[in-house]
């Protein structure tokens, strides 16, 4: 913020000339007291918590009863431009002691121009701490404030509403694309795998090879590759399992299979410890992301032996065995950009060539797979787990090898397409973030509603409170 050559009748005053600082009516309270206190009580007995950047909770005491602003105390919002750090609350309340309380003295500040006011301020050299920002109230109080005249305010506080409430409904329906985006990716791969997207395909092209067919074939082949008899009887274990969902409604060239039918492998990752600098990328839980690999966040080996047992061909797909229980069984894809390796909470999937890698991770990816893994999974404390035995398991509705192959193209066409609008939609959201903050920024240079010169100057308004504190001095002391 500009804090030279104000706009007449502007005043820049320091916050808590402007403000009650209310701070010393706050209480610690912990979780456990609050839930012994709310016990047995009734909704409509229960008033607003809160904490330092406004999460809400309900309590059966209240500390409050009137219009104030919260001002976090430590909090991370204090260095984003796009997080808000004030809230106003009003009524009844319970406030802890993470957030600073302030009272608007309203003959010099409206409660809505200083909250506007304080999620615009840059707090960079107002703030304490590395890891954990704090804002204490010795800073807090000498935060610079520009104060125009109380009907400037009015007028600048109206604006600012007006614009906000255009631009709120500009992010519902922005938000509402991002849902229908989701619902046609989720649809799209459900139509793939009920065999709808390629049903033209198929009758273009009726002697191509049946699932039936196809899968009799891979029985034949890894028999005849077995040379062990641990080797024999594990797959006739494997191909002992009789499928489950073949009553499901597919094609009739289709065919249900268990994913070791068509698989080599599923092997865990490296449990050894990586590094912030290496050789070779190690591809961990949180590296997985929408069906592909996010690398913006890395860790590393240079351990040889790690490398060559983990090491990563393009086109593998990764399943992530253990994570929180609604992130457990994401899926994704390995292309090769560059060289890496898997860490433990993962399983490399070894796929046979009759079963595309793209059509396996897009499948994977459907809300029938992701019921599947909520209902199979086990879970612990904060985490579930989904093990090798459990993924081999899976069924998947297998087809041709072409087919399989046109699927990924119309899957991938298509997808690419939602990609496109949702990055639209992302672009659309940051400039509407910065239309927001350049409203704000004109309203704090005295540029976003005309000025009025009957407006009384704020030095007035200042002098006035000045006059009236003086009095209540002399009162005091004359006692």
């Amino acid at each position: 913020m500009n804090f030279d050559n104000l706009p007449d009748g502007w005043e820049l005053v320091q916050l808590e000339k402007c403000v009650e600082i209310l701070d010393n009516k706050r209480v610690p309270i912990n979780s456990g007291d609050r839930e012994k206190r709310i016990q047995d009580k009734l909704t409509d007995q229960l008033y607003p918590y809160y904490g330092a950047t406004g999460q809400v909770g309900f309590i059966d005491d209240y500390l409050f009863d009137e219009e104030l602003i919260l001002l976090g105390e430590d909090a991370a919002p204090f260095l984003e431009v796009n997080k808000r750090k004030a809230y106003i609350i009003k009524g009844k309340t319970w406030v802890n002691n993470h957030a600073h309380v302030l009272k608007s003295i309203k003959k010099i500040i409206i409660s809505e121009y200083l909250e506007n006011y304080l999620n615009r301020f840059d707090y960079h050299e107002y703030v304490t701490g590395t890891t954990r920002l704090k804002l204490n109230q010795s800073r807090m109080k000498d935060i610079p404030v520009l104060l125009p005249p109380l009907n400037e305010q009015k007028r600048i506080v109206e604006k600012i509403e007006s614009i906000q409430e255009r631009t709120k409904i500009v992010k519902r329906e922005l938000e509402n694309i991002k849902v229908l985006l989701k619902k046609l990716r989720r649809s799209l791969l459900a139509s793939a795998f009920r065999g709808d997207l390629t049903k033209d395909w198929r009758a273009n092209h009726p002697d191509i090879e049946s699932a039936e067919v196809l899968l009799e074939r891979i029985k034949k082949e890894r028999f005849s590759k077995v040379n062990k008899p641990t080797e024999l009887k594990k797959l006739e274990s494997i191909y002992s399992h009789k499928e489950n969902s073949d009553c499901h409604k597919i094609p009739s060239s289709w065919k249900y299979s268990t994913l070791e039918k068509l698989c080599q492998s599923f092997d865990y990752g490296t449990s050894a410890k990586s590094s912030k600098t290496g050789n070779v990328a190690v591809i961990r839980m949180g590296n997985l992301q929408k069906g592909k690999i996010d690398w913006s966040d890395l860790v590393y080996t240079s351990n040889d032996d790690e490398i060559k047992k983990y090491y990563l061909s393009p086109l593998t797909v990764l399943f992530n065995r253990t994570n929180s229980p609604e992130l457990v069984g994401k899926t994704s894809i390995y292309r090769g950009e560059q060289p890496a390796i898997f860490a433990g909470y993962l399983i490399r999937i070894n796929n046979l060539p009759e079963l595309n890698p793209e059509y396996l991770n897009y499948c994977l990816n459907t809300d029938v797979a992701k019921i599947y893994c909520s209902e199979v999974k086990t879970d612990g404390v904060n985490q579930s787990n989904i093990n090798a035995q459990k993924l081999a398991k899976f069924e998947i509705p297998i087809c041709s090898v072409a087919e399989q192959k046109e699927i990924v193209k119309k899957l991938e066409k298509m997808m690419k397409f939602a990609d496109q609008v949702e990055e639209r939609v992302k672009e659309a959201e940051k400039k509407l973030n910065k239309f927001n903050q350049s409203v704000l920024a004109k309203a704090f240079r005295g540029k976003l509603v005309p000025q009025d010169s009957n407006d009384e100057p704020a030095s007035v308004l200042l002098g006035k409170i000045q006059q009236e504190k003086n009095k209540t001095t002399i009162k005091k002391t004359k006692k």
